[in-house]
């Protein structure tokens, strides 16, 4: 991450504030190192500059919006960006939160805090379905600082950490829309981190599943730096999913998994296969690249200071690298969103270009602009320019020949090259060599005015790519281009490259210097959890090659060629697997297949757990545990945790195995299972307890240690977090807790007219949590904010069942009134009756 000097430092040092009632936006404090900084006798607080005339030049320059717009454009560009949030639409309170919002927040945060003429606080968004994705009013700042909205601040960070909301961008919330994801579908998110669209992805395809049901799809969440995989981890664990892979690859090199013979079979792993999978293909691709990210100023103001053209032109090659992978990754048929958080051409609309024509028909740009109703976009642009070094470029002819490492033909709206203009003559005079100071003068004099350019314009039709600007909807700005599969890629002939070998540098990458400043500049920026647009790290790289299997579908020649450039810090020699020994103290390092220092994944296959988690539980024999077991530590007696895949995943791990173990693997399944280590759990007679996370998909096959609980008790679990079984206002769930073997054991809220005897039931309305059955006690095995958050729901359901019963009951009093009425009832005199009491 960019930063390493005083300049990243004194960025990391300082913290934006604002008030709310003063309206003190974009105001920052300056560093102590800051040699600016006042001594005392002037304020220390002074405004964030939200310009920048580089800025304003290139993209007026660009056509971008129209030059009336310009105005109110840039106007919404420098105000701060209002916060948004989605509801998990497979959350099981899903439909309570949307309640909630419509039926509290939406009045109160309106009585509260917003003044006649000013817009609603917060609303759904209308393009979003089912109203699940919401828009406020106020900046992130202002809900952390605004007293008023203290309570709805609290709700939404609650609500976040459990899962049940995730606070993004709004404009973040569009790619997953247009990938039209199906339950079924294998899903690759190339550049993942730190997680928001991952989530979304995840939500899709778990949307329509039952309880205890998994979907037969999956998302494999890709992101090159170790670090923004945490984040990424950190995101996607809330779900609570099976059907998620994350791994850590630079996404230019994603792996293809393509199974030949040469490779160890699956048995030799101590699996026993059942997939056909012969290579990793995916329905979707989201291919949300590395970009300058210019279309999140609003959130990220200090990219005002660091914005410059140098970004957008350093990073254009690398994005075609990695959409080209994706594509060659994706299955005929399906269908791959490009899209970046940028409002540059050059990072958008030439992409786009050079992929359809690398692809030379095998894709086709999708219109999509009727594919999300009510979303405000703008089409893309066919022409437009490309600045160096202060000159205005129409066409790569113009490049100087210096300059061609970088300015490559790509970036212009034809593609086409011009390598034989070496030279450019000015108009005035001639120049010997345009390299001195003269003739370079005289040729930025010749360039300098883009009005003297003659515009090439693309005959690709990229205007069905997607543009979203600030003003239009009051968000950030986006780009968006969906793209299908029509046909398997064409074959590119390239001299073959020895894997043993280092590659040489593409003579269209960027400089070096270049590279450097780009990667300082994008990733100096801070990402925030909760926002979905996000910088990564650029990195350059060998296109991916492809070629076609018997399948018809496009692969690249060698799995493992790409996988050796730039992983010599990370794979493992032949001869270290014997040498990862316990040294003064340390851990043992862990390796995974060729990757050095990352878990093992390992299938889990030790029957005598198995059978004993099993017997403990009860678990029913229609539940498979059996190969879709999975540990990180390849010693057995020393499993602490144990995760449980779906069959989707399972047979990517098979095939990953077949294959060498190509795929480095971060993140996998779902924690099912883990080790029990108190003195008490060592003497049960199941030392694996369930899991928060595993428990709703595992609760409708367990049969022993389950038992129904009444309302009261229930919460007062969730209130005193261990209750003694004589406790229980319910003499007999006490006897019934005692009884239980110890160990862990799952207690459910009893619904109104269940009996606690009664064999449990599960739907998708089931409450239930794991507790700990000890000697004389029965203790919640919830995490505390887990808790607080299942007593605000349980509360808020008792209060709207007592309302719907007032207004029941106040309903049958009116239809016997009537029926009084109508029988001819002396209703005067009951009446006289009522006021005498």
């Amino acid at each position: 991450m960019g930063g390493g000097g005083r300049e990243g430092r004194s960025y990391r040092s300082r913290t934006q504030r604002k008030h709310f009632k003063q309206s003190r936006e974009n105001v920052w404090k300056r560093s102590k190192s800051d040699p600016d900084s006042t001594d005392g006798h002037a304020s220390p607080w002074q405004p964030f500059a939200t310009q920048n005339p580089s800025f304003d030049e290139y993209y007026k320059e660009q056509g971008i919006v129209a030059a009336e717009e310009w105005d109110r454009f840039i106007e919404v560009l420098r105000k701060p960006l209002p916060a948004a949030f989605r509801i998990n639409s497979s959350s099981q309170f899903c439909s309570d939160i949307r309640s909630q919002l419509e039926n509290d927040f939406m009045k109160s945060l309106q009585t509260e805090v917003i003044e006649e003429g000013e817009v609603e606080p917060i609303r759904p968004l209308p393009w979003y379905p089912n109203n699940l994705a919401w828009h406020s009013n106020f900046s992130r700042m202002q809900l952390r600082k605004n007293q008023t909205l203290e309570r709805f601040h609290k709700f939404l960070k609650l609500e976040n950490e459990i899962g049940n909301i995730t606070r993004q961008e709004a404009v973040s919330m569009v790619p997953p829309l247009f990938l039209d994801v199906q339950p079924d579908h294998f899903v690759l998110d190339m550049c993942a981190a730190p997680g928001s669209k991952t989530f979304q992805l995840l939500e899709i395809i778990h949307q329509s599943t039952n309880p205890g049901a998994l979907p037969n799809g999956m998302v494999i969440a890709n992101d090159l730096d170790v670090q923004r995989c945490n984040l990424l981890i950190h995101q996607t664990k809330r779900m609570c999913t099976a059907n998620l892979i994350v791994t850590n690859h630079e996404a230019q090199h994603f792996p293809g998994c393509r199974a030949n013979k040469n490779f160890s079979s699956a048995s030799d792993k101590g699996i026993e296969s059942e997939s056909n999978m012969g290579q990793l293909l995916f329905d979707r691709v989201l291919c949300d690249v590395p970009c300058s990210g210019d279309g999140t100023l609003r959130k990220a103001p200090d990219i005002w200071r660091k914005w410059n053209v140098g970004l957008g032109n350093g990073l254009h090659s690398l994005q075609v690298q990695i959409a080209m992978r994706g594509i060659s990754l994706l299955k005929v048929g399906g269908r791959i969103v490009y899209s970046t958080c940028s409002m540059n051409p050059v990072e958008n609309e030439a992409v786009v270009a050079e992929i359809l024509r690398k692809c030379e028909g095998s894709v086709e740009l999708v219109d999509v602009s009727n594919e999300v109703p009510q979303l405000i976009h703008r089409p893309g642009l066919r022409k437009w320019k490309v600045r160096d070094k202060g000159i205005w470029l129409a066409s790569h002819k113009h490049v100087r020949k210096f300059r061609r490492i970088g300015i490559v033909p790509s970036m212009f709206p034809s593609g086409s090259s011009h390598m034989d203009a070496t030279d450019i003559e000015p108009k005035h005079g001639n120049v010997t060599d345009v390299n001195s100071d003269e003739g370079l003068q005289q040729v930025e004099d010749v360039l300098t005015s883009a009005d003297d350019l003659e515009e090439e314009v693309s005959d690709l039709p990229l205007e069905r790519c997607m543009r979203l600007v600030p003003h239009d909807q009051n968000s950030g700005a986006f780009f968006i281009a969906v793209l299908q599969k029509v046909s398997p890629l064409p074959v590119v002939q390239e001299k073959h490259i020895n894997p043993e070998e280092k590659m040489p540098p593409r003579n269209d990458d960027p400089p070096k210097k270049l590279q450097n400043q780009d990667t300082e500049e994008v990733n100096g920026m801070e990402v925030d959890l909760a926002d979905g647009t996000d910088e990564k790290d650029p990195e350059g790289s060998l296109e991916a090659n492809s070629i076609d299997n018997e399948d018809g579908a496009a692969v690249e020649p060698d799995p493992l060629t790409c996988e050796k450039v730039n992983s010599e810090e990370t794979e493992v020699p032949v001869n270290t697997e014997t040498k990862s020994e316990r040294t003064g103290g340390k851990r043992k390092l862990q390796i995974q297949g060729k990757w050095k220092g990352i878990d093992p994944v390992i299938f889990f296959n030790d029957e005598t757990i198995i059978n004993s988690i099993k017997t403990f539980y009860g678990i029913d024999d229609s539940f498979q545990l059996s190969g879709h077991l999975v540990s990180r530590n390849s010693d057995t007696n020393r499993v602490k945790r144990i995760y449980y895949v779906s069959k989707s995943v399972k047979d990517a791990l098979d095939l990953n195995f077949r294959v060498g173990q190509q795929l480095k693997i971060t993140s996998v399944g779902l924690k099912m299972f883990e080790r029990q280590t108190s003195r008490e759990g060592n003497s049960a007679p199941c030392s694996f307890r369930i899991s928060s996370e595993g428990l709703p998909v595992i609760l409708p096959y367990i049969t022993k240690q389950i038992l129904y609980a009444s309302l009261v008790d229930f919460k007062h679990l969730l209130q005193y977090k261990t209750i003694k079984f004589a406790d229980f206002v319910d003499a007999e769930f006490g006897e019934k807790a005692s009884k239980l073997m110890m160990g862990c054991c799952v207690i459910v809220l009893s619904k109104g007219g269940e009996a606690l005897s009664n064999p449990i039931q599960i739907d998708a309305s089931t409450i239930a949590i794991g507790c700990w059955k000890g000697r004389a006690s029965l203790s919640v095995m919830v995490t505390a904010i887990d808790c607080q958050e299942l007593l605000e729901r349980l509360l808020m359901r008792l209060e709207i069942e007592k309302g719907d019963l007032v207004q029941e009951n106040a309903l049958g009093t009116d239809e016997v009134q009537e029926e009084m009425n109508d029988n001819g009832k002396e209703e005067p005199e009951s009446l006289e009756v009522a006021e005498n009491t």
